[in-house]
């Protein structure tokens, strides 16, 4: 059985844990302190040997990216860090910098060092004012700690950092776009070559990574590659959050080394909710292509999971009973990217809008089989067509619930209409009503 690895939440208990002083009692920013003492470039080998992956998604290894900043550039160098979380159904980023941003601030401090950057952003999405203002107050301690600014423990450094509160577009999570909101434009994304490493942020070399990503660095720093090797599989070293939702009886983050199976999760997290079973799970959120019972002991890795037919995405494990109709969930994931669509590419702008159409009329029972294979059509057009991954991403549900669940399409227009109790799905469902007897009418 893979245990727990409690590193970013170990404090998350702590009333005082998202302070200055609550994590500096946890030994917080004392790998700063190292980091500095250290030449940059050596940082940067010890993040490639540690073997940390993007925990954003891509999985493209940090360290490497660090390393493609090209050395004659005499433009200033950024580090941006993407904080725009918002694909349903993952949600790790957002309490990771709630209960404990100093890990963040202290994680942008060392990789500015070692990238040779002096200036960070933290783009964080608008809605969440609570993190935003969280994440600002600790911005604020480093800095009157000395930890930011200049001359940063006297060792002539000098870092500012700036968090920025995006206006809350779900395609500001791709990184160029991000950029292009940055700069003030409309968010959207940008034909690559060139890629950021060589002209991003205001046309100049920058670094793009997740929360967690840059969360990860002051473990590394302060334990070393072995440490952080010694969780996880070979291609996928050390930990991660893993955020079960849905039909699960323990719903929340379970921090964890990569390869951990959806069988330990649920055993840790009480199973699925009583009296029913699983049937249908994403591995990394909607933009993943879904999983089923089947897979349960598919490890939770970048390559198991990609060879299993998925990918391990942000790891938002959503969890789906046999209450659920698959043809409902699947449109509304789609009207969601249809509707977060940025519409600058023709495939992903009108390929999402008549998924929708027809996802819709499959549910009212009025589609016909012809519109399976129209949906797997469009599908076949979107995919590989769009300018960033927020078309592909959407194709993943779509083409994976008709894989493993074609005869439940076959029956919304059979049966002329959807034959689930949509009510059954939600979590009030196996509850007990209330009587006006019983003290009703609330």
């Amino acid at each position: 059985m893979t245990t727990l690895t409690p590193i970013l939440s170990e404090n998350w208990d702590r009333p005082d844990s998202f302070t200055y002083d609550g994590y500096r009692a946890t030994g917080g920013y004392e790998a700063l302190r190292k980091a500095l003492t250290m030449e940059p470039d050596s940082i940067v080998d010890l993040v490639k040997a540690s073997g940390l992956r993007g925990r954003g998604g891509a999985g493209f290894p940090t360290g490497m990216k660090w390393g493609f900043l090209p050395k004659d550039n005499p433009n200033p160098r950024y580090l941006v860090v993407n904080a725009d979380e918002s694909e349903p159904g993952t949600c790790k980023d957002i309490p990771l910098m709630l209960a404990n941003p100093h890990v963040l601030v202290e994680g942008v401090a060392i990789a500015s060092y070692a990238i040779k950057s002096r200036q960070a952003f933290i783009y964080v999405r608008g809605e969440v004012v609570h993190v935003i203002r969280r994440l600002r107050k600790a911005v604020a301690e480093a800095y009157e700690a000395g930890l930011l600014g200049k001359n940063i423990l006297g060792t002539g450094f000098d870092l500012d950092v700036v968090v920025h509160a995006g206006a809350g577009a779900y395609i500001c999570g791709e990184e160029t776009a991000l950029l292009d909101s940055l700069e003030g434009y409309r968010g959207q994304p940008r034909l690559k070559p060139p890629f950021p490493a060589v002209a991003g942020l205001y046309a100049s070399p920058t670094v793009v990574n997740n929360v967690e990503s840059i969360a990860s660095v002051p473990g590394i720093v302060a334990n070393g590659a072995e440490w952080f090797t010694s969780m996880g599989t070979e291609k996928s070293a050390g930990f991660g959050f893993f955020s079960l939702s849905g039909h699960v009886t323990n719903p929340g983050q379970y921090e964890a080394p990569l390869g951990i199976t959806l069988r330990e999760l649920l055993d840790m997290a009480g199973g699925i909710r009583s009296g029913h079973r699983l049937k249908f799970w994403t591995p990394g959120g909607s933009s993943t292509p879904i999983f089923t019972e089947e897979h349960l002991d598919t490890p939770l890795d970048f390559e198991s999971v990609g060879a299993a037919g998925s990918m391990l995405g942000t790891r938002a494990l959503q969890i789906f009973d046999e209450t659920t109709c698959v043809v409902r969930a699947v449109g509304r994931w789609i009207a969601f990217y249809a509707h977060e669509s940025c519409g600058k590419c023709t495939p992903c702008r009108e390929g999402n809008f008549w998924m929708v159409q027809v996802l819709d009329r499959l549910e009212r029972g009025e589609g016909t089989e012809a519109d399976i294979d129209k949906l797997l059509d469009i599908c076949d057009n979107l995919l590989g067509r769009s300018f960033c991954a927020l078309g592909d991403g959407a194709t993943s549900p779509v083409m994976s619930s008709i894989k493993y669940f074609r005869q439940e399409y076959v029956d919304h227009y059979e049966k002329g209409g959807c034959p689930f109790d949509h009510s059954r799905s939600t979590v009030w469902a196996d509850r007990p009503t209330i009587t006006e007897e019983e003290g009703g009418n609330r």
